[in-house]
């Protein structure tokens, strides 16, 4: 027989409606409405008609933005840089997390993690100053403290291009991979005891447990940040690359990316039609490039892909 559904007491509920009013608030005023000002870049903004009543513009601020000859350096730069970090976060992360997972004190496990995460937590501006207090001129530790002390003279860091790759990936990889590590270690300490167990009973090394063991049950992990950070792809930490370099002209051929065009852009030469056009540029390409890794994944292995 059929049982009568009982009725809903939206009453009994609305004690958590309530709750998730401040919540969903902020999620439309700072998520949703600032979507609305993707049309100043398809206008020829005039703060004196707003922003519905300027003229159209078309495509001709996306046309005048690559035609400037600043756009393939700007994303080549971002598409070069975040590739390597890419990377780097993959490799570098995986192997601190399988090395913390080898430690056997909990005092010493506890130490190692508060140190790898106290960069993650850090301001780019106090990262500012301690690059700085390494590479400025006159009084870095660099110039200072190990190259006139062996007969070489002083490099001026913030003046040559050439090894800002270097430094900006040194310095990426120093202030995120304790976060990235701490992800794959979690993945890496879900896994079941018994395998490793199981496979020292069969006489298996350290490494053939982390090769046939822990790698492919960590794949799923990787596989998701992996198409996370590709769904970045065209985003560009903006506290790495216009505080560390402090917006240092000099350096823009290895150093300015899509965001710091994007503030330059808005702050000093108060084009605003033309940043938000590098920014829709940014956004739909990278949505494209995060549906296209996540459709190869999805037909390599199904099973790790997002959606």
């Amino acid at each position: 027989m059929k049982t009568a559904k009982k009725p809903i007491r939206w009453s009994h509920y609305l004690p958590i409606y309530i709750m998730m009013l401040p919540g969903i608030a902020y999620l439309i005023i700072n998520n949703y409405l600032p979507m609305f000002g993707i049309v100043i870049a398809f206008k020829n903004l005039d703060f004196r008609k707003g922003i519905f009543l300027s003229e159209w513009a078309g495509f001709d601020n996306f046309r005048f933005l690559f035609a400037s000859g600043e756009a393939w350096n700007m994303v080549r730069n971002t598409l070069g840089y975040n590739i390597l970090f890419i990377i780097l976060g993959i490799v570098l992360g995986v192997t601190v997390a399988i090395l913390m997972n080898e430690i056997m004190s909990k005092g010493a496990l506890k130490a190692y993690q508060t140190l790898i995460l106290i960069p993650n937590l850090m301001s780019f501006v106090i990262i500012n100053y301690l690059v700085y207090s390494y590479l400025a001129p006159d009084t870095g530790l660099v110039n200072n403290s190990i190259l006139k002390p062996l007969g070489r003279a002083g490099i001026s860091w913030y003046t040559e291009p050439k090894y800002w790759p270097v430094i900006l990936t040194i310095v990426n990889t120093w202030q995120s991979i304790g976060f990235t590590s701490i992800i794959y270690y979690s993945s890496i300490i879900g896994i079941s005891t018994d395998y490793y167990e199981a496979a020292t009973l069969d006489g298996a090394t350290k490494w053939q447990q982390i090769k046939n063991i822990t790698l492919p049950l960590l794949k799923p992990t990787v596989i998701t940040l992996f198409i996370l950070n590709v769904g970045r792809i065209f985003n560009s930490n903006f506290g790495l690359f216009y505080q560390v370099t402090r917006n240092q002209g000099m350096l823009y051929s290895t150093t300015r990316t899509i965001d710091v065009f994007v503030y330059n852009a808005l702050m000093k030469n108060n084009d605003y039609s033309m940043s938000s056009a590098a920014s829709v540029f940014q956004s739909v390409v990278g949505a494209l490039t995060l549906i296209t890794a996540n459709t190869i994944i999805r037909k390599i292995q199904p099973e790790d892909s997002l959606f």
